[in-house]
């Protein structure tokens, strides 16, 4: 197909899709709102029935690249989405929340009014720059890669991984809600990074 810009008549715009981002499926602390990094929880039934459900719609592509986070619950989403290979990577972990670990967001507003791990931080725990500096490290990975890249890892850090591949700061994570269990998809218009899908 002719591109556009070259005088075509037709309109359509040439996308390539580079990763898929699957956030895993609800845990005790996931539902509840509790602040989850380190905490290795796993998956509630109903998080095991979405984490199948994942697998379901993607079957069928093919992917130079299956990565998960090392926790618990992202491995079992993998296992259960048809991808028990998945290769470990650490820098898909979750933000690490350090002494906000387990904690809700209105309970540490209690403390510390308008608190948001976007603007905020957390005690102990790491900055948005260091989180940053772990998704660029995938993002290069994405790019470097043959073909579709999958990841299943979690809420925060694929935020910010979406952030990075736009080219923004990682804080403008916080625009980009994702709930567990979702499929959203990274790619390029032509040279462009693009969001192709989220929090689907």
């Amino acid at each position: 197909m002719a591109d556009p810009a070259d005088g075509a008549t037709s309109h359509a715009v040439h996308t390539t899709s580079a990763a898929f981002l699957a956030r895993h499926g609800t845990t005790e602390w996931s539902a509840s709102g509790k602040h989850t990094s380190s905490t290795d929880l796993p998956l509630l039934p109903e998080g095991e029935k979405d984490a199948v459900a994942l697998g379901e719609r993607l079957a069928g592509i093919s992917f130079a690249e299956v990565l998960r986070s090392p926790m618990a619950r992202a491995r079992r989403t993998a296992e259960l989405a048809g991808f028990p290979d998945a290769e470990v990577c650490d820098d898909l972990v979750e933000w690490g929340y350090g002494e906000y670990e387990g904690r809700t967001t209105v309970e540490i507003r209690r403390d510390v009014p308008g608190w948001s791990v976007w603007t905020h931080g957390c005690p102990g725990g790491e900055t948005a720059d260091q989180v940053a500096a772990r998704c660029d490290r995938v993002i290069e990975r994405i790019r470097a890669a043959s073909g579709p890249v999958l990841l299943f890892a979690h809420g925060q850090s694929l935020r910010v991984l979406a952030a990075r591949w736009l080219g923004l700061s990682a804080a403008e994570g916080r625009l980009f809600r994702l709930d567990t269990a979702t499929l959203s998809e990274l790619g390029y218009e032509r040279e462009t990074p693009v969001l192709l899908r989220w929090n689907g």
